[in-house]
């Protein structure tokens, strides 16, 4: 295998390149954890008039319990709720979430809020300004001169390219970096609808915090070698996330897969792993992100993967559900500690696949 980086001699003057490093770990859930039949019997049955097909789509998920900062059996009428309602509940739920996983994970790395030289948010449930990661910056009592990096509306798919970007600003700056993904779905349950999209959406998606340390040159940990991302336009249609009145409106169709199908192998083969000498069958470890069952199923059929390697991923599908953009990063902390290359891997609107090489240093 050839893992290592090729890095020319820094010009004089210029600090060399450090290896960014993912040193600390953590993930936290809002406090309500309710297993899938119970939402279906409780509130979403009757919202959707005791629809067959709703009621497939939930039994069928693949998920046995999700958490939620908004239980819909106990706010029933949240699906009515204004977009500026559930902007504020976002802050009320976000920051204390934040607050807790950026502590846990500096706290897993060793480290102090004031050794923090960027603080990356990525988030798409939510908006404010003062901005959520301003607002964790204060609150965690990092420095005033913290660099501060906000990623919206890049849904599931948002941890890997914020993954980039902070471990960009670890390898030029030589300072640590912390990313957190938060995301708060919970917040945008719609009004009673026939539209199968909004059922599958209401059916898989999930709360949840999730937030990795990164530091340069770090003698243990994964070390973030590479990243790279491919998006098919033609196919932009078929997942969306609109702002309306009434929050967040998710548009997801059941094409999804069968386009992910086409693109998966090139990016992970070709993009990804074949430029560092790679092959699939040399991977020790897959972070996929579990958008749904038959997504899984076409990443392992694609690569020829062994029904194991997305044992993890099938686990956070099950216990967790689909949290959006902090579930890779949860998938990873699953991971068996094995020497050799990681991929982590997700998707989302665009259509757009990101994937990112991780070795264990």
């Amino acid at each position: 295998m050839h893992l290592e980086a090729k890095i020319a001699p820094a010009p004089h003057g210029m600090r060399a390149a450090a290896r960014p490093v993912i040193t600390g770990a953590a993930h936290f859930f809002p406090d309500t954890k309710t297993s899938q039949g119970d939402l279906w019997q409780e509130f979403f049955r009757e919202h959707y008039n005791g629809l067959p097909l709703a009621r497939r789509i939930f039994e069928n998920s693949g998920i046995s319990s999700r958490s939620t900062a908004v239980d819909p059996r106990a706010e029933r009428e949240v699906s009515g709720w204004s977009t500026g309602r559930r902007m504020e509940r976002y802050i009320e739920e976000a920051v204390p979430l934040g607050r807790r996983t950026v502590s846990a994970a500096l706290e897993s790395a060793g480290l102090a809020p004031s050794d923090v030289g960027m603080l990356a948010v990525a988030s798409c449930t939510g908006y404010t300004t003062p901005g959520l990661d301003l607002r964790l910056a204060d609150e965690l009592g990092m420095s005033s001169k913290v660099q501060r990096l906000f990623i919206g509306h890049m849904g599931c798919y948002a941890a890997v390219p914020s993954l980039g970007a902070v471990a960009d600003f670890v390898a030029s700056r030589g300072r640590p970096a912390v990313l957190l993904c938060l995301e708060l779905t919970s917040l945008h349950v719609q009004p009673p609808t026939e539209d199968m999209e909004q059922i599958v959406a209401h059916a898989l998606f999930a709360d949840a915090a999730a937030a990795v340390v990164l530091e340069p040159d770090a003698g243990s940990g994964f070390e973030v070698v590479d990243v790279v991302a491919v998006t098919d336009h033609s196919t932009a249609d078929l997942m969306s996330w609109q702002i309306t009145d009434l929050g967040f409106k998710m548009g997801l169709s059941p094409k999804v897969p069968d386009v992910l199908a086409q693109h998966v192998g090139e990016v992970v083969r070709d993009q990804l792993l074949a430029p560092h000498g790679l092959t699939p069958e040399e991977v020790t470890g897959w972070a996929v992100h579990p958008g749904g069952k038959r997504i899984l199923e076409v990443v392992g059929e694609r690569l020829d993967l062994p029904a194991e390697a997305l044992d993890a991923s099938y686990g956070v599908l099950d216990e967790c559900g689909n949290c959006s953009s902090p579930t890779v990063l949860m998938v990873l902390e699953r991971l068996p500690r094995t020497d050799g290359p990681v991929v982590a891997m997700a998707f989302g609107p665009g259509l757009t696949l990101y994937a990112a090489l991780l070795r264990r240093s």
